[in-house]
């Protein structure tokens, strides 16, 4: 998945968000109590941050990811056999229970 695609499941994820509270907002006639709104813009701010944490997480294992191709096609192109290092990974996969 590429940064484009998390920004832009992200802004989808914000507009879903902005329609049904402005959905909301139309069933009712009357303001929110201050203490209602605070709570929306509190809980609004934390779904904002878990959203940038996430994004930042896939971001982080991509980045994992590319150094360690890097790192395996360099072993290729100096000719080191690279075959029991990925079976190692992969025994070590299995065994976590993480998908290879």
């Amino acid at each position: 998945m590429s940064s484009g695609d998390n920004q832009g499941n992200e802004r989808d994820m914000r507009q879903r968000i902005v329609s049904l509270m402005q959905s909301i907002g139309q069933e009712s006639s009357k303001p929110l109590p201050a203490d209602e709104l605070q709570k929306l813009k509190t809980a609004a701010n934390r779904l904002d941050q878990m959203l940038k944490a996430s994004g930042d997480a896939d971001q982080q294992l991509l980045t994992n990811a590319v150094g360690r191709l890097d790192r395996l096609l360099a072993d290729i192109r100096t000719g080191k056999d690279v075959t029991s290092n990925l079976k190692r990974r992969q025994e070590r996969q299995k065994e976590d229970g993480n998908p290879g």
